[in-house]
């Protein structure tokens, strides 16, 4: 066994540690920084990178990232709503646009999953109060970047399934939660981590009263 230390940081632009991840593209710096394991309790967001998540299937998130304003110019903003009524022609449409990924399953599981969003606002009166239910206690969270699936994402992954949506397994969905902020996976060394928790502090979790 090696005993030269794991290093799950590198020195971002401003010399601060970061996740190790971000040396990857210098593009996931501001991803990373303003985004990524920030709490999100906006529906329209949730929609919109649970869709991405089955885009990047067998994908580089790179990939994704480059051609996000394509997709969101693409689908009417990942308003859900709306892509719930798209039809035949509209997956025509989307499969000729050079701009994102082409691929028929995809597109058409996100248009699925637009129908079973509507339902589940109508259920929970918001995608968020669905989501966040699924929030796992921090401290049955493993150290941070270890895993790539979790209890919490297998029993979303499970939920979803069971109501019909596509292209949500459960490391889809562990991507989904590490992304939106439902858990802090920010390296305990990154200089990023206690701004994603001071957020993660300050959040009111949809269907629950300040302070409860």
């Amino acid at each position: 066994m090696s005993d030269t230390p794991v290093l799950r940081t590198v020195p971002g632009p401003d010399g601060r540690p970061r996740c190790r991840w971000c040396g990857a593209a210098p593009e996931f710096f501001p991803y990373h920084d303003s985004e990524w394991g920030f709490p999100v309790g906006d529906d329209i967001r949730l929609f919109e990178k649970l869709s991405l998540e089955a885009f990047q299937s067998g994908l580089s998130w790179r990939t994704i990232l480059a051609k996000r304003e394509n997709f969101r110019a693409a689908f009417d903003g990942f308003d859900f709503h709306r892509i719930a009524a798209y039809g035949e022609a509209d997956v025509a449409l989307l499969l000729a646009d050079t701009g994102i990924v082409r691929h028929r399953g995809k597109i058409t599981a996100v248009i699925n999953n637009a129908a079973r969003a509507v339902e589940l606002v109508g259920e929970y009166g918001s995608l968020a109060a669905y989501f966040w239910k699924f929030e796992p206690d921090p401290a049955t969270n493993p150290l941070p970047q270890t895993v790539s699936v979790s209890p919490a994402s297998i029993a979303l992954s499970k939920d979803l399934k069971r109501r019909g949506w596509a292209f949500v397994g459960p490391t889809t969905v562990f991507a989904f939660m590490q992304a939106m902020g439902l858990i802090n996976d920010h390296a305990g060394e990154c200089a990023i981590r206690a701004e994603a928790e001071q957020a993660r502090r300050g959040f009111i979790r949809p269907g629950r009263a300040a302070g409860s």
